[in-house]
This record gives C-alpha cells, sequence and structure tokens, in this order.
C-alpha cells in the first residue's frame, strides 16, 4: 500500500512524541499486519508524531523505501550507521544537513583508501559493494575473522562495530548512531522525554545507553539483550519488529492514545 501525506507537518519539535527507530529487524520487522498497525497510525498522527530513523542503511534505500515500498516518511535520517545526518523532504529527497556533519567528516578525514587498502585480503571480511562517504562496512564470516583487525583498526584512531555477528564497520572516532542522534535532537530543540529510541543489534547499543526512553525489539541480538538487560530506561519487548515498537510506547506512556 502506498501512503502519502496530504498536510503540512508541524516542526518536529512542536510534536508530542519522536520515534527514532532502527530499520532492519526493528520498524521494518514484524508481520506485514504489525508494520501496517503502526505504519498508518504513524500517517494518521502526523501531527503529533515525529519519525527519525536511524539506520546504517544508506539514504537511496531510503528513498526508495518511502517512496516506493509504502514505508513512512521519516523526517529526518541517520543514516550509515550515524555518519549521515539529514532532512528528509515531502518529496522523498534526503539531504545531509552541513553542519551537524562538519566534525564528521573532519574525523575521517581521508582515511578510506588507506583503511580499505589495509584491510584487502583479511580473513572473514568482503568489502559491501555500497560506496559510504565517511565510514567502511564489510560482510563478516565469524569463522574466518581474526579480532586483532578490531586492535589494528582501532590504533589508527578510528571505531568499529562488530553487529549481528556478520557486519564489520569502520567508523570515524566517537562517532556512531547514539552520539549523533543527540547531535540531532539538540540542533531540532526536541526534548529527550518525548522520544523512545528503537533498535535490535548491537550496531543501536550506542542510543539505547543514552538514557532516553527505549526499547530493544524482540528477536534483538542476544548481546545486545544482555548489554541492555540492567538498564532500567531499556524496556526489552518480547513482541518482534514493529509490535514491540508499539509496545514501547505503552509501557513508557510516551502516548496515552496509542
Amino acid at each position: 500500500m502506498t501512503r502519502r501525506e496530504t498536510f503540512a507537518d508541524p516542526d518536529i519539535s512542536e510534536k508530542d512524541f519522536v520515534l527514532a527507530t532502527d530499520l532492519d529487524g526493528t520498524f521494518l520487522g514484524g508481520s506485514e499486519q504489525e508494520r501496517s498497525g503502526l505504519y498508518d497510525w504513524i500517517e494518521a498522527n502526523r501531527a503529533r508524531v515525529g519519525l527519525i530513523f536511524v539506520t546504517g542503511r544508506d539514504p537511496g534505500f531510503i528513498h526508495d523505501l518511502t517512496k516506493n515500498r509504502g514505508v513512512p516518511r521519516p523526517d529526518y535520517v541517520i543514516g550509515d550507521v550515524g555518519t549521515t545526518i539529514a532532512e528528509m523532504s515531502h518529496n522523498y529527497i534526503v539531504s545531509p544537513i552541513e553542519a551537524l556533519e562538519h566534525e564528521i567528516a573532519e574525523a575521517w578525514g581521508n582515511t578510506g583508501p588507506r583503511v580499505q587498502a589495509m584491510l584487502t585480503g583479511a580473513p572473514g571480511l568482503t568489502l559491501q559493494s555500497t560506496q559510504f562517504r565517511y565510514r567502511l562496512s564489510y560482510d563478516m564470516d565469524p569463522a574466518l575473522f581474526d579480532p586483532t583487525i578490531v586492535e589494528t583498526v582501532e590504533g589508527l584512531g578510528l571505531d568499529t562495530i562488530v553487529s549481528d555477528n556478520k557486519f564489520f564497520d569502520v567508523l570515524p572516532a566517537g562517532v556512531s548512531k547514539g552520539p549523533s542522534l543527540l547531535r540531532l535532537l539538540a540542533h531540532l530543540n526536541v526534548e529527550r522525554h518525548r522520544v523512545l529510541v528503537a533498535g535490535d543489534t548491537m550496531n543501536d547499543l550506542s542510543m539505547l545507553q543514552l538514557g532516553l526512553p527505549a526499547v530493544a525489539v524482540g528477536g534483538s541480538e542476544a548481546s545486545l539483550t544482555e548489554a541492555v538487560a540492567s538498564l532500567d530506561h531499556v524496556f526489552s519487548a518480547e513482541a518482534v519488529g514493529a509490535a514491540g515498537i508499539v509496545d514501547a510506547i505503552r509501557h513508557h506512556k510516551l502516548f496515552p492514545a496509542a
């Protein structure tokens, strides 16, 4: 089903509730009926509900997902595991916010080709075909992966994330989903207590640790579930994907009409 908005949204800082959500396994997880229920609710409450995608996916994927595949258009996008911070127009165009990306670009510099050359032929790593501006991403075979690679890369002043035991990301130091989300919320003057953060893998950990109301949806990566088990602000949902998000909205009492 194709969804289209028919009115101009108020500023996101004026909305009652903001969902900042990962995509794969989270916002895109669950049954078709569960996803449709959440998506329809968001579209019916656009004047009160803000939407931010916080994902490892790139802007091209998000453009196609929202324009052609019936997924609600977000107000803002944190993509590429936190290295893209952008707004999204009603025409489904993702436009990076230069003021928020400046430090990310400086932290990355021209290190990409050097790290890529260093990791060429590294056991268990296959460079992904998508070209990213400020990160390198690899498919990882855990049976072949050499953990000392992490120390080697981080010795260059970069960060690494292993997620779902099959993806390996190289990022600028101090840059990930959590810090980028905080930077965006501050830029938009969005009050943190009105934001629900949702995720399911280890590359979501930095945003689930922020202290904002949060949910690790059902079916989350075991290491993520373990990492957030002691955090009172994180709701561990039994329901998978979209249904877990709905349960978390109710649990945290973020939108009573939900």
